[in-house]
């Protein structure tokens, strides 16, 4: 069997396991939600914690949803590292426009660890009042019935964490066009997949509810402070102490508007590179979830089946941009069922235009699929790590420069 033929057959079994994703979005985007019911007789007040670093995109709108949450009792914390922070002026002007919202606004610089966002929160945690705790990033907006959504799933003592699906928003420029088109199709897909086929619960840190006592159980959140994907180590954690760890029926939605294409190709490399040192071997299944790159592998390589090779990448990129395009009407349909869709923020049109640049970002991907084999360096929020199993960080400095580069030296002399 020649290369050819295998690089094809891949292709097959990655448009099978697609196929797969669109059924299990489908049947999640059909699934009635749950009913807001009293499971307690006063729902339980929360501390709401919000790392903020710097300006995202829609950021006043973002943060003024949490103020908005039709919820008893509640607070919200802005963690900054000081003052400086462009993000001040803007939780300032938040905590202005609702003054009967329990807000407070916490600038202290931690540097206990090497991650920027369990800095941040440590001082958020250790000020918050109450024993339920949300750790929400300040990207993400939500509607009026959020809190009492995700409360609700607490009533069982066997939860220990709830998290959320996440829909992409914006899109204005290439790089947020095609980060809402890898949110809205490759994540949502593989971790709608995941959950109906596999019993595998993902953990994304963009909205996070979990008791301190379980929190503290696994750690606290001084245990993850050197880990790069706190979100999934947390998950795991929890269920390795006997928790359940639920996502909740309740999608929440990441405003995308504005983002460079370097943003988007440095964010998805450390994406690859902490999926590389967390899954193992498991990361080389991510090429099955890849047919339109595949194929375009299989086409590559064809000598006499030229024809044959560039009519089937063809049809597998059309196959493709239809299901994609499929689930996002699925996820219309989804949020116009919903009560919050009556807020402003979230009333999106369906850029079918946006769906031609599938092809385009599911080869970029495929390309930095290669590049954690090679590198473990990883840059975020200005500062460099390297990073090691279970995404550990490392300081990355000129001694560990020295190393990698006498390393490469010693491999490219021996071939």
């Amino acid at each position: 069997m020649d290369i050819f033929m295998v690089f094809t057959i891949i292709t097959l079994i990655g448009l099978m396991l697609y196929s797969f994703q669109i059924i299990s979005v489908r049947q999640y985007m059909r699934k009635k939600q749950t009913p807001l019911l009293d499971y307690f007789r006063e729902y339980p007040p929360v501390s709401i914690l919000k790392p903020l670093k710097g300006m995202d995109d829609n950021l006043f709108d973002n943060l003024a949803s949490f103020c908005k949450l039709d919820y008893p009792k509640y607070e919200i914390i802005f963690a900054l590292q000081d003052i400086n922070d462009p993000a001040y002026k803007v939780v300032c002007k938040i905590k202005d426009r609702y003054p009967e919202k329990d807000i407070r606004i916490v600038t202290e610089r931690c540097d206990v660890g090497l991650n920027p966002k369990i800095n941040n929160l440590i001082p958020a945690y250790r000020q918050s009042k109450y024993e339920l705790i949300l750790i929400s990033d300040s990207n993400v907006t939500v509607g009026s019935d959020y809190l009492k959504n995700m409360v609700s799933n607490m009533a069982n003592s066997d939860v220990g964490l709830v998290c959320n699906l996440i829909r992409g928003l914006g899109g204005r420029s290439i790089g947020a066009i095609l980060e809402n088109l890898h949110l809205n199709t490759f994540i949502l897909g593989s971790v709608c997949f995941l959950q109906r086929y596999l019993d595998i619960q993902c953990v994304i840190g963009k909205s996070m509810l979990m008791r301190k006592r379980d929190l503290e159980m696994i750690g606290g959140l001084t245990a993850f402070k050197d880990v790069l994907a706190e979100d999934f180590v947390i998950g795991r954690e929890m269920k390795r102490c006997g928790k359940k760890v639920v996502v909740s029926d309740y999608m929440i939605h990441n405003v995308n508007e504005y983002w460079s294409l370097k943003r988007f190709l440095n964010r998805h490399t450390r994406w690859g590179k902490l999926r590389w040192k967390i899954g193992g071997y498991q990361y080389f299944s991510e090429l099955l979830c890849n047919p339109i790159f595949m194929s375009l592998l299989a086409f590559s390589v064809a000598t006499e089946s030229r024809l044959f090779g560039g009519t089937f990448a063809l049809l597998v990129a059309c196959y493709k941009m239809m299901g994609d395009y499929y689930i996002n009407r699925l996820l219309s349909k989804h949020q116009s069922q919903l009560s919050y869709i009556n807020n402003a923020c979230y009333k999106t049109k369906d850029n079918f235009y946006h769906y031609l640049f599938i092809p385009i970002k599911d080869v970029i991907v495929g390309l930095i699929w290669f590049v954690p084999l090679l590198s473990s360096k990883v840059v975020w929020r200005g500062n460099k790590y390297i990073i090691c199993r279970d995404s550990a960080m490392k300081p990355y400095n000129n001694k560990t420069s020295r190393i990698l580069n006498s390393l490469r030296m010693r491999f490219s002399e021996q071939h």
